[in-house]
């Protein structure tokens, strides 16, 4: 009987999510695509050939100091950088600070998530011109940078990838994590680029967007026959994680005592966690699950979702900030101070 209940919930949920999906397209399709209330400078936005579109959220229009240091870094490599904040409003003084950074600022209606406002940014910029090399699709998803972007942006070669990502997943189905994207001459210069971005709709849903538009854009993409691939990748990632590391937790002798250790624990039941996931063949997010293993191999980035909500509740969350500051030489403390305004009930 309890199965049969199990059963019946499952097919509830399942039901239930279909039909929440079904009316979000509805009404995205009902809304415009076009939210965009203010366009900085108001004479007009000048563009080069490569552009970085940023998309930004904050409820009442505030910018995080450490998007600064980020949108700096994109903009000492040569890039145009467009500011895009679903926010409706922007702080002044910000605003103004970003216009001494920024190629422009678009300010527009929190309608749509980010791939709505990556759309309507495209379409309002009237992307890609005549003189476009690469556009970049980015948000403020993450903190960071923790090391200097230079090296990581010089990486993007598109003699043999036609479309970069720093990550990928295989949750749900392959994709890259939208978080940064970057697209070559050859990628926006094909049918599959325009016509991902003019179907893209502001479905009022989190879920719909991720399966139909993060998911989706890898998937038409390849599709499409472009080349797909990331700097950091999740074999050369899962290979980092190894029966070394549990050579503690595995000797009987030497590793009781620190198995009563919680830190020394929860770090060992992290390791068990992911081998055990690998040889299931059950797909890791590398931006959590990996998140040690991508920042010893150089990747600039943590996501704040993982600092502030840990949803999956990674293990070993506990050790970042001794990561960055004994490992890498970095100071947490912008993090921290990010952290004060975000977290409630958990330390840092």
């Amino acid at each position: 009987m309890l199965a049969i209940l199990r059963k019946l919930k499952l097919g509830f949920g399942a039901a239930r999510a279909a039909v929440t999906l079904a009316v979000a397209g509805v009404l995205g399709r009902l809304r415009s695509a076009h939210q965009v209330v203010a366009s900085k400078p108001t004479t007009g936005i000048t563009l080069g050939p490569k552009v970085v579109l940023f998309l930004h959220w904050d409820r009442g229009g505030r910018v995080r100091e450490a998007l600064f240091t980020y949108i700096a870094q994109l903009a000492e490599s040569g890039r145009s950088v467009v500011f895009v904040t679903n926010a409706g409003k922007i702080e002044p003084t910000a605003e103004a600070r970003l216009l001494t950074l920024c190629a422009g600022v678009l300010v527009r209606r929190n309608i749509g998530y980010d791939f709505g406002g990556w759309r309507d940014a495209i379409e309002t910029l009237d992307l890609p011109r005549t003189e476009t090399e690469e556009i970049i699709i980015v948000n403020d998803s993450v903190f960071g940078p923790v090391r200097p972007l230079e090296a990581t942006l010089l990486r993007l070669d598109y003699e043999h990838v036609d479309v970069w990502g720093l990550t990928e997943s295989w949750q749900r189905r392959y994709h890259l994590q939208s978080y940064f994207v970057a697209f070559g001459p050859r990628a926006i210069r094909s049918p599959a680029f325009r016509k991902f971005w003019a179907q893209v709709i502001p479905a009022p849903s989190k879920a719909y967007v991720i399966g139909k538009y993060e998911v989706g854009m890898t998937q038409a993409m390849i599709k499409a026959g472009l080349r797909v691939a990331v700097l950091w990748p999740y074999e050369a990632l899962t290979k980092l994680i190894t029966r070394d590391q549990l050579a503690g937790y595995l000797d009987t002798d030497a590793g009781a005592a620190m198995r009563n250790d919680p830190i020394d624990l929860t770090r060992w039941l992290h390791i068990l966690r992911l081998r055990d996931a690998i040889a299931r063949r059950k797909p890791l997010n590398p931006t959590s699950d990996l998140w040690r293993h991508l920042l010893l191999s150089g990747y600039p980035f943590i996501k704040r979702e993982l600092l502030r909500d840990n949803p999956t509740r990674v293990e070993d969350v506990g050790d970042w900030a001794d990561v960055l500051r004994d490992t890498l030489g970095v100071d947490p403390a912008p993090i921290i101070a990010d952290l004060r305004t975000m977290l409630r009930g958990d330390a840092p």
